[in-house]
């Protein structure tokens, strides 16, 4: 038996304390012995079933401990219910997860009680997560009726109730993919799911029903309205997953099979045992190509961005690689306008940065002069999206915080550049400190602060028709433990660095990742003025007064001096 799963066997047990009875934090745990190719690793728990004369109380306890128990549809668990209810029991409609002990307590009517809990976050049937703050309090209201004379829960909600020790062994962060609305970029959203042999068919349900609420309007996907799995299984044969759809299948488009498994093989990869997806129906096979055009380009996955920077040097706008800056071939000077903060599109068509003090906001095209695109001061540094749109984030006419974006490419000079105020009724009474735009174009990084508290969200970009950003969808909110953050950028598309800055005292940056799990915290540096992240952990940048350093594995090299304020295209 491995350490962890004899750590868990230990633990095991109901503990009792006196005025109300307690749910233990684990059960025992067993290995899986399927028969077949074992495709997750989460290790079975087998907990206990219901004893002859047990009381209510007893039964509850009993109930809720046996939560843990996923295996052959919670067996055991069931057990515990009077048989109408066990039919009808739904468990994996919602797992709540709670932080240390819960408690079962008389309710206000006859042979009802309540399981109280400290709820950590909930999970619901496709994956989906919410997190609670410390110290949020839930009940789940039970009634018990006597069967054949023995104590049975007769009325209860769908769902199960585990701790967050058991949580964190049996289940495991996937992320599932949908396209951006061009259908050029695959785009994760992170689900949770019991890591055992059924997480393919989980991943590809929760694919089928669509992205999470934050997403559901800034993504799209290949799959059709209407269209189910047509058996309750995704079977692994050989290494190829074989994904049986209904007959919707049949009146897609070559396109729409082609994105469709585009989706599929990307969200499966977290799988070691799949190496590719047959989509079928009625147990045939579909074409996916067309005879006639061949294969559409594969969607891009996790988009790099190039290796040089933009930084400020003698004080203008420079380029920053190799450990040297260079000028930016046929870009003019700012240096009137004081530069601060620059940003760059990836393709180089378009610069853009803040006044002298964060005082406005200007564009830079190659070959043309600076052209101010907003008066305002106290605007956030700005971030430029993979369509060339430039993103900011300040005071609104009413004082309320607005975010607003630019097209300058493309437009003559003397005309007034496109723009768009982007509607985020989450950010009312907040002050923006960072906003970047992902890389994959379909989401926004937002650190926000109100009343000296910090706030780390991300959410969808909402689109019209002509591609220009309209609103922010409500946002998913990221946990952290950063001091006084001032910034936060994108590592990649899951990872995200968060930083305070200082004049000389040691920052300790942390990376936040949006598969779940405590941030991790970074060595720190003396005094950080700002920070930039490349393609990976591996190419994360601070300045101070000292110089530039590369965050080497756990350590901060220096790398020289001659640019501050350095920044990554995006």
């Amino acid at each position: 038996m491995s350490a962890m799963l004899a750590v868990f066997a230990v633990i095991v047990g109901l503990v009792a304390m006196a005025g109300c009875a307690q749910i233990p934090t684990a059960s025992s745990v067993g290995t899986s012995k399927d028969g077949g190719s074992v495709i997750g690793n989460a290790p079975q728990y087998i907990p206990p079933g219901p004893q002859a004369g047990a009381g209510p109380q007893a039964n509850i306890e009993g109930f809720f401990n046996a939560g843990s128990g996923y295996q052959n549809d919670f067996t055991v668990a069931r057990q515990f219910l009077a048989p109408a209810t066990a039919v009808s029991w739904k468990p994996s409609q919602r797992t709540l997860v709670y932080r240390g002990s819960a408690s079962v307590v008389p309710g206000d009517r006859p042979n009802t009680y309540r399981f109280e809990l400290d709820v950590s976050y909930s999970v619901d049937q496709d994956g989906i997560m919410t997190q609670f703050p410390p110290g949020t309090k839930q009940s789940v209201e039970v009634e018990v009726a006597q069967v054949d004379g023995q104590w049975r829960l007769s009325k209860l909600p769908d769902g199960t109730v585990i701790p967050e020790e058991t949580f964190k062994v049996l289940y495991r962060p996937f992320s599932i993919y949908f396209f951006d609305p061009d259908y050029s970029v695959l785009v994760p959203d992170v689900r949770w799911f019991i890591d055992n042999s059924g997480v393919a068919k989980s991943l590809v349900s929760a694919l089928i029903a669509g992205p999470a609420p934050y997403l559901k309007t800034a993504v799209a996907t290949g799959f059709p309205a209407g269209i189910k799995l047509e058996r309750e299984s995704v079977p692994i044969v050989g290494n190829l997953a074989q994904v049986d759809l209904t007959a919707e299948l049949r009146d897609t488009s070559f396109t729409d099979r082609q994105r469709m498994r585009s989706q599929l093989v990307r969200t499966l990869s977290a799988i070691p045992s799949v190496g590719g997806v047959a989509l079928r129906t009625n147990q045939t096979e579909v074409a996916i190509e067309d005879p006639a055009s061949g294969k559409s380009p594969d969607p891009i996955v996790d988009p790099k961005i190039p290796s040089w920077q933009v930084g400020i040097a003698d004080g203008g706008i420079v380029q920053y690689g190799s450990k040297q800056t260079s000028k930016i071939d046929g870009l003019g000077s700012a240096g009137t306008y004081g530069p601060e903060y620059p940003a760059a599109a990836a393709s180089q068509h378009v610069y853009a940065f803040l006044g002298a003090d964060g005082k406005a906001l200007y564009s830079l095209l190659p070959g043309q002069p600076a052209r101010l695109l907003d008066s305002r001061q106290h605007l956030s540094p700005p971030s430029v999206s993979p369509s060339e749109w430039v993103w900011t984030a300040g005071p609104g006419a009413n004082g309320a915080t607005e975010v607003v974006a630019f097209k300058p490419v493309g437009t003559q000079a003397g005309s007034d550049v496109p723009h768009a105020t982007v509607s985020a009724p989450w950010l009312v009474g907040r002050v923006v400190k960072s906003l970047r735009v992902a890389r994959d174009g379909a989401r926004v990084l937002v650190l926000s602060e109100a009343n000296g508290q910090s706030q780390l969200n991300v959410a969808g970009i909402v689109r019209a028709q002509d591609g220009s950003p309209r609103a922010l969808t409500d946002p998913l909110a990221l946990p952290m433990t950063a001091k006084n953050p001032e910034l936060a950028l994108w590592v990649d598309e899951a990872t995200i660095v968060v930083s305070g800055t200082s004049a000389a005292d040691p920052v300790a940056p942390e990376l936040v990742s949006l598969q779940g799990g405590d941030p991790r915290q970074l060595s720190s540096l003396n005094g950080i003025q700002s920070m930039s992240a490349g393609n990976g952990d591996q190419s994360i940048y601070a300045v101070t007064h000292d110089g530039i350093f590369l965050l080497v594995r756990t350590s901060w090299t220096e790398q020289g001096k001659g640019a501050l304020q350095l920044a990554f295209a995006g």
